[in-house]
């Protein structure tokens, strides 16, 4: 499950893979996977605690757009939520991510990112467009 956390200023929220992990170096929508009893909702709350400290109630998680994409060695099927409101400043967690940043939802093209996050670019520009 992945987030995309939209400020006041309609920026998105997106951080970079560790250069150590698969896919490291590429942009993408903070969140994780979903454990085993967790409904996406919870796990993204408690990705969003774990990566970036910010405290993200159930009701604060709009359902947007799902990716599916399947890569090399898993399918990966991504719900991805849009956040607006949450308890925080966003901190980075070393071990989860190299770096964040706030972009345009138009910018994101601009970022190297993982295919199943691609397919969700247009869809976020198009909301901002709205």
């Amino acid at each position: 499950a992945a987030a995309a956390l939209i400020d006041a200023q309609g920026r998105v929220l997106i951080t970079q893979r560790p250069a150590h992990k698969q896919m490291g170096g590429l942009w993408e929508f903070p969140g994780g996977k979903v454990e085993l009893g967790e409904a996406p909702e919870q796990a993204l709350a408690r990705e969003l605690k774990e990566e970036l400290d910010l405290t993200v109630e159930a009701d604060a998680l709009d359902p947007f757009a799902f990716a599916s994409h399947a890569y090399t060695d898993f399918h990966l099927l991504m719900p991805l939520y849009v956040v607006t409101r949450w308890q925080g400043e966003p901190k980075l967690d070393p071990n989860a991510a190299a770096a964040m940043k706030w972009v345009r939802a138009e910018a994101l093209r601009a970022h190297e990112m993982p295919p199943a996050d691609v397919v969700l670019v247009e869809r976020l520009i198009e909301r901002s467009a709205s």
